[in-house]
């Protein structure tokens, strides 16, 4: 059976999908340890991952690793299974750099935008989504990088064909089915976290 397998994760996180997925393309078997971050880090979360204390984080036997894109990456050299990375070092690293663009150019302007939305910041917000669009543009011109997550609202037919097309066949891949929230789950907990970040700027007022 080899080492046990755990990851460490929150419900509706992006970044904590990636191992699941990984896993289960890979079709190791895992336990998943939901966290609750903004209220009750538990001692095994501070333990593992005393520098962040975030998600994600793999349980490998006595062996714990962070950070989602380095989960990855570690999954698809200590297990056998189908590969998840091109092994050709050019198409390694061009899928590396669009893993990146996803995080630091479109993941932190859009839940910028949403965080925002129906604040007295609007001007701040439509910056935010532009921003978001204008990336998710620059991906659309290079969907060769197919590993990464980016099913959202924002994915049109009209704006972002191939993109939109990726992120149906995504979802409806079998081995991300069986581990993607509940999605009337996931609007009711960013709904709450908008809510409660809007309610943070009232009081900065």
């Amino acid at each position: 059976m080899g080492e046990p397998v755990k990851v460490m994760s929150t419900f509706g996180s992006i970044y904590g999908h990636r191992p699941e997925v990984a896993l289960r393309l890979k079709g190791i078997p895992y336990e998943l340890l939901l966290e609750d971050l903004p209220n009750n880090k538990s001692e095994l979360l501070l333990t593992c991952n005393p520098v962040h204390k975030l998600v994600p984080v793999l349980l490998h036997g006595d062996r714990s690793i962070c950070e989602s894109l380095i989960i990855v990456e570690y999954i698809d050299e200590a297990f056998k299974g189908p590969p998840l990375l091109p092994a050709e070092p050019y198409e390694r690293a061009t899928a590396h750099f669009w893993a990146q663009f996803i995080d630091q150019k479109f993941a932190r302007p859009f839940w910028m935008s949403i965080c925002m939305a129906d604040g007295d910041k609007e001007e701040e917000e439509e910056d935010f989504l532009k921003e978001a669009k204008a990336n998710l543009l620059l991906l659309e011109g290079q969907l060769k990088v197919e590993e990464e997550i980016s099913g959202v609202d924002l994915l049109t037919d009209e704006k972002f064909p191939a993109l939109n097309r990726w992120a149906k066949e995504y979802a409806g891949d079998e081995h991300a089915k069986e581990c993607l929230p509940n999605k009337d789950e996931l609007v009711a907990k960013f709904t709450a976290v908008k809510k409660k970040f809007l309610a943070m700027a009232e009081v900065q007022k």
